[in-house]
């Protein structure tokens, strides 16, 4: 089975404030899933800036791995009702996150941004995908979305900030703890 080849980038059909999803429907592309998708597109394109970053072999084998299924998540959206995560994939993010939690000291503080590169990359992940998943949950309330994807993009906000911490740590970078004293300090 071969795909469409695209021989032609631009094809001026968006020109109208549209945009085409792979069923062939036309939406707005002020459509929330149109916004979805961007920001899994963007999420995906700060792992490709992780990857090619510093980052230790541990970490790396997983990065290639979370892009696909970052794709994979929006391919489902472009095509209304289609499923390809499951509970398989989450589990595997779980896996992660228990394998790499094990090595780090419990938190007594809360954790800023910041660190070394990769970890920095991490943290904008993080928060990139915290809002992908907010905007696929406020999707959700309204229309089908593969549950498996809605714990999936949640999961992986998880692994982001337990990855930067181990980063962090592989780099010989101390974490940036928030400084509550300060706060008592400057009433």
């Amino acid at each position: 089975m071969t795909g469409n080849r695209l021989s032609k980038i631009y094809t001026r059909t968006g020109d109208d404030g549209t945009t085409g999803l792979g069923n062939g429907e036309r939406i707005e592309k002020t459509n929330i899933r149109i916004d979805v998708m961007g920001d899994l597109d963007e999420l995906n394109s700060v792992f490709g800036v992780l990857g090619s970053s510093v980052v230790v072999d541990s970490v790396s084998s997983h990065i290639l791995d979370i892009q696909h299924r970052l794709f994979d998540i929006g391919g489902e959206l472009a095509i209304p009702g289609s499923a390809v995560i499951n509970s398989v994939h989450v589990d595997n993010l779980e896996e992660h996150i228990d394998t790499y939690n094990e090595e780090l000291p419990a938190l007594k503080e809360f954790i800023l941004p910041g660190g070394s590169l990769s970890a920095s990359i991490c943290h904008l992940a993080r928060s990139v995908c915290r809002r992908a998943e907010r905007n696929l949950v406020a999707m959700s309330r309204n229309e089908y979305i593969n549950p498996e994807s809605l714990h999936y993009i949640n999961r992986l906000s998880d692994l982001l900030f337990v990855l930067a911490r181990v980063l962090n740590q592989e780099n010989c970078v101390k974490e940036i703890f928030w400084n509550s004293e300060r706060l008592k300090r400057s009433v």
